[in-house]
């Protein structure tokens, strides 16, 4: 028996010794940032598309040999910058032919003037007859007209020649050329190259009924004129600058009941790209105060959107409703009160219930 009790004794000693040298559970550092309450003004997104301002497809005027592409594809080009070069030969030859033919029926005009001149000097003095005199009128009359035919023709030629020259005839960014160097072009030549206007753009989106009138019943003019818009590329990411509403159409499409609604923005950097799909994001009520989270907080499984959070120093899990992106932001509309610690930082080592420490995560961290 006291054999039994020595052996109890040992094997007691033997874990109480063994218990206390296993390690304390290790507190998990994770970073966090505390769940904010600003004031968000309510939105709706719209699909839109970027339109320029201006936008020209750029055709010959004349047939003729094309010398030399003066630009580079892709590149910015000022109004009156010169484009495409024609053989100008024979268009030159059609000025001068053009210019001796004047020069011919102003000599035959000058002619035809002493006639008449004399003839009618003859008919006061009876040495003329009124038949000689009407005849030389005429003839008078006759060089009048193709002195103003040939100057008509020679206008032509001028005007000919100066279209053996392509100029742009507005600023923006020029785009490939569809003809080259020692080609024949003519007006059926179709399209040379395009050109559209970069600062600013314009973004057309259409807009339903029923939305139009929720803008006016929060209080926006009639035609929504001079709310203030926000774009957003496919890629999630954000254009800074602001852009304003600046035409409500007049009609409403009657196959979709929509309106098309458009705004202007600045694209001094020329991100903005004519055809570029975007969504338009419009403002559409008084702020309100809101709770929002980095969008890198969240996670998503089959119930739904939730995050972690550092409750009595542990991790507990927070079902939440999202209400839209704020910037990099995502608004929360329900499972968040404001001022909770948000884990941004160690998300894949963490689990529910876990004791962990918190501290401020690190700024680049927080942004998705």
């Amino acid at each position: 028996m006291r054999v039994s009790i020595t052996a109890a004794v040992l094997i007691c000693g033997f874990t109480a010794s063994a218990l206390a040298q296993q390690p304390a559970p290790t507190v998990v550092p994770v970073g966090t940032v505390v769940a904010e309450r600003k004031p968000i003004t309510k939105t709706v997104d719209f699909v839109g598309r970027i339109q320029a301002i201006d936008r020209v497809e750029v055709h010959a005027r004349v047939t003729g040999y094309l010398e030399n592409v003066l630009f580079k594809e892709g590149e910015i080009v000022k109004e009156g910058q010169p484009l495409y070069r024609l053989e100008k030969d024979l268009f030159q030859a059609a000025v001068d032919q053009a210019q001796g033919a004047l020069v011919a029926g102003q000599a035959k005009k000058l002619l035809t003037a002493i006639q008449y001149q004399r003839a009618d000097q003859l008919m006061k003095t009876s040495a003329g007859t009124v038949t000689a005199r009407d005849q030389a009128l005429t003839a008078d009359r006759a060089a009048d007209a193709q002195t103003l035919i040939d100057k008509a023709n020679l206008d032509t030629a001028t005007v000919n020649l100066g279209y053996t020259e392509i100029a742009s005839p507005i600023s923006g960014k020029i785009g490939r050329t569809t003809i080259t160097k020692g080609n024949v072009v003519s007006p059926q030549s179709g399209t040379l190259t395009t050109i559209v206007s970069q600062d600013p753009m314009y973004v057309l989106f259409p807009v339903s009924q029923r939305q139009l009138t929720r803008a006016r019943e929060a209080g926006h003019t009639t035609e929504i004129a001079g709310i203030k818009a926000r774009l957003r590329f496919p890629d999630g990411s954000t254009y800074d600058p602001l852009g304003q509403i600046d035409f409500v159409d007049v009609t409403v499409d009657r196959a979709t009941d929509t309106v098309q609604v458009r705004a202007v923005f600045p694209n001094p950097s020329g991100v903005l790209i004519d055809g570029q799909l975007v969504t338009v994001n419009l403002e559409t009520g008084k702020p309100e105060d809101q709770v929002v989270v980095p969008q890198a907080a969240l996670i998503t499984d089959q119930q739904g959107v939730y995050v972690f959070i550092v409750d009595s120093g542990k991790v507990a899990i927070r079902r939440i409703k999202t209400g839209g992106p704020n910037g990099e932001d995502m608004i929360v509309t329900d499972g968040l009160s404001g001022g909770e610690q948000i884990i941004v930082e160690g998300l894949q080592t963490i689990r529910s219930g876990m004791e962990v420490k918190a501290n401020p995560a690190t700024p680049a961290l927080t942004r998705g």
